[in-house]
């Protein structure tokens, strides 16, 4: 039995989310799709598809009479709104994964800590960023701690559209607290740069760890194997080329980042991820990794709670 979810956002991830569900998903239903602007290309394309829409927001999606079955909401708005929905939703009894830098519950990022908040009313996946370096630094940290970790996300600027540009602040803070708190590094630092090439250039992300010395062989074993995780929901997902080794000497100044350590290694790994085009273009890898991750999280919360009541 299918899990009936709703997306709250007409704009492009709430739409590809959409498209998404339609598309891939065997265990969640869409039932509406709620924006603001009644003359939005995702509405219009949801009812094509027969899709509930409703352009009130939030309170016309409560309205509507397909909204009682839902159980999971998608809010791909921002980090503003967000928090608007959640006084709304969750005393409905509604489970929120949130697309916008808002935090307001837990971060998850799926290969990393996909099945740690499951039942958790409200979870947060992070940003297109996080979403792409954070399993990077993890991989690196089941290697050796991680003191210091920064990513440096580039996207095509025509990708970024208002909602983007509106939550630059939230992007960077977000995701440097989710490297610490999910990747495990003890500093987290995230860049975000948008890239105004024509034509547009897909998603590029640098990850730079700073370790105490540590196997070469492994720390690269382990990066591949996470990269391989990513790509099984997240097929344009790649590494760019081979891991990168850069000893750290003792008058380095990054060597304040790593107190206490002897010695001191630099890894620095260049991914890139190309999108699936089922609605965005295919540079636009920024915006597919999350509609991506946001899918996978739910299926899994579908998951588990059949299991939950198969088990009663």
């Amino acid at each position: 039995m299918s899990t009936k979810v709703a997306v709250i956002g007409s704009g492009n991830i709430g739409t590809d989310l959409m498209i998404k569900v339609l598309r891939l998903s065997e265990s969640l239903e869409i039932a509406a799709l709620a924006g603001i602007d009644p003359d939005s290309d995702g509405l219009a394309r949801a009812r094509r598809l027969k899709v509930a829409t409703t352009h009130q927001g939030v309170e016309g999606l409560v309205g509507l009479d397909e909204f009682a079955d839902v159980e999971i909401v998608f809010d791909a708005t921002s980090a503003g709104a967000h928090r608007h929905h959640d006084e709304v939703l969750r005393p409905l009894g509604r489970t929120l994964v949130d697309l916008t830098p808002a935090a307001l519950g837990p971060y998850v990022v799926p290969p990393v800590n996909g099945d740690a908040h499951l039942d958790a009313p409200n979870v947060n996946m992070v940003t297109c960023g996080g979403q792409a370096t954070i399993p990077i630094v993890a991989a690196v940290g089941a290697v050796g701690p991680v003191h210091y970790g920064e990513i440096i996300a580039s996207i095509a600027s025509r990708s970024a559209g208002p909602g983007t540009r509106a939550n630059i602040d939230e992007f960077t803070e977000t995701t440097s607290s989710a490297i610490e708190q999910v990747g495990g590094a003890s500093k987290g630092k995230a860049i975000i740069v948008l890239n105004p090439a024509e034509p547009p250039l897909i998603m590029r992300d640098t990850v730079h760890c700073l370790v105490s010395d540590c196997a070469t062989e492994a720390v690269t074993a382990s990066v591949e194997e996470m990269v391989g995780r990513v790509q099984a929901y997240v097929p344009g997902y790649r590494l760019k080329q081979k891991v990168q080794y850069e000893r750290v000497a003792a008058d380095d100044p990054l060597r304040s980042l790593a107190p206490g350590a002897d010695e001191a290694l630099k890894v620095s790994v260049l991914l890139e991820v190309e999108g699936a085009a089922h609605y965005l273009p295919a540079y636009a890898g920024n915006l597919d990794i999350m509609t991506s991750a946001a899918l996978r999280t739910a299926e899994r919360m579908a998951a588990n709670r059949t299991t939950e009541v198969a088990s009663r």
